[in-house]
């Protein structure tokens, strides 16, 4: 029997599961923790270090014009190994399946920790900024090929017209619940709530800038048609449209994507998601704080802006404060439930590594209509 581990000076978040019990105590991870104003200070001066030359103009306008193809090659390189058990979601946003017995799966917050945001092995990927949470995965996402499907967004763009011309009638028009997720990737979050959410009224749609992200989920073994629409959109195009209207959704989902938007037009793009809410509608946010690894490990001639960089593979990302998160959502017209930041330590005791993570999740609701 292997020898008791010491008791850490601070009580772990959760165990990494590993199926080899020689390394089963060597990933550990600490939530709430509290910086020292010298490794805030040292933090500080990274960011100034790897921002203090910044990519010429022309090179920055050529990847925002090929955002799309910097991303679909993500999916292509990914696509099997990219899924992520994320039933934590529950825990943490529980508005997606409300009628969830509480101990259904046996899932905690400690256990959210653990399952996605602990992975070590495999750092060494945030030197250009993908961290575990929202690309390396434990589990992999079990793709059954079957005839491609045609998803060009100009395709969708003629068939929501022709939904919409119908009073009602569009995908999930008779659904009581309505979940859309943005920037969806290969099914990270929706096919947890197919199959924890059973309510027979709920509809999920969800979408993602990647042609290939959306045929990844729609390809999936675990893909319904009858409960889920998946589409591809791009967000920073106003004139793209939604398959459903305005004032339809109870919940908008935004997992580690507003990050990856260029910052000028984040805010036009919440106003947007916004409009979709019905009165009492939240959006869900969970993503990239100040001084995060990510952000202290990028190289000088990788950031485009204060604090917007972009990875060696084309993708770009974005760090926020919590009050530039208030400040898009308030501008929006919603009411802040949560804006918290999650300051976490992860150690990898096999390689000696310490990480600091900082992830900011938030809750914002649409005011309910005033009475008359």
């Amino acid at each position: 029997m292997a020898a008791p581990r010491e008791a850490p000076e601070r009580r772990p978040f959760g165990r990494r599961f590993l199926t080899d019990p020689a390394r089963l105590f060597q990933h550990n991870a600490w939530d709430n923790v509290e910086w020292s104003e010298e490794q805030e200070a040292s933090a500080r001066s990274k960011v100034q270090e790897n921002s203090s030359q910044l990519l010429p103009q022309d090179k920055q306008e050529e990847y925002e014009v090929n955002a799309k193809r910097y991303w679909d090659d993500f999916y292509k390189i990914h696509e099997n190994g990219f899924f992520k058990d994320r039933h934590w979601l529950f825990t943490e946003f529980p508005e997606l399946a409300p009628n969830r017995n509480p101990s259904q799966n046996g899932d905690s917050v400690h256990e959210f920790s653990n399952k996605e945001e602990s992975n070590n092995e495999g750092l060494g990927s945030c030197e250009n900024g993908h961290c575990s949470l929202e690309t390396r995965a434990e589990n992999q996402l079990n793709l059954i090929k079957s005839t491609p499907k045609i998803c060009t967004e100009e395709l969708a763009t003629q068939n929501y017209s022709e939904r919409n011309r119908s009073d009602g009638d569009y995908p999930g028009s008779s659904a009581s619940y309505r979940i859309l997720e943005v920037g969806c990737g290969a099914g990270n979050t929706v096919f947890p709530i197919l199959q924890t959410n059973n309510d027979p009224g709920l509809f999920v749609y969800c979408c993602d800038f990647s042609t290939t992200a959306v045929d990844l989920v729609q390809n999936n073994a675990e893909y319904d048609s009858s409960r889920c629409f998946a589409f591809v959109h791009d967000l920073c195009n106003d004139q793209s449209p939604f398959p459903m209207p305005d004032v339809s959704l109870d919940v908008v989902i935004l997992i580690f994507v507003l990050s990856a938007i260029l910052p000028e037009k984040m805010q036009s793009i919440v106003n947007r998601l916004s409009r979709l809410l019905k009165p009492g509608g939240m959006i869900l946010l969970r993503d990239y704080g100040r001084y995060d690894l990510a952000q202290l490990r990028f190289k000088k001639g990788q950031c485009l802006s204060d604090n917007f960089y972009v990875r060696g593979d084309g993708t770009r990302v974005y760090f926020f404060t919590q009050d530039e998160l208030d400040d898009l959502f308030t501008t929006a017209g919603l009411e802040k439930i949560q804006n918290l930041v999650d300051r976490r330590l992860q150690v990898n005791r096999g390689k000696q590594m310490t990480m600091y993570r900082v992830w900011i999740q938030c809750k914002y609701r649409k005011p309910a209509a005033p009475r008359l």
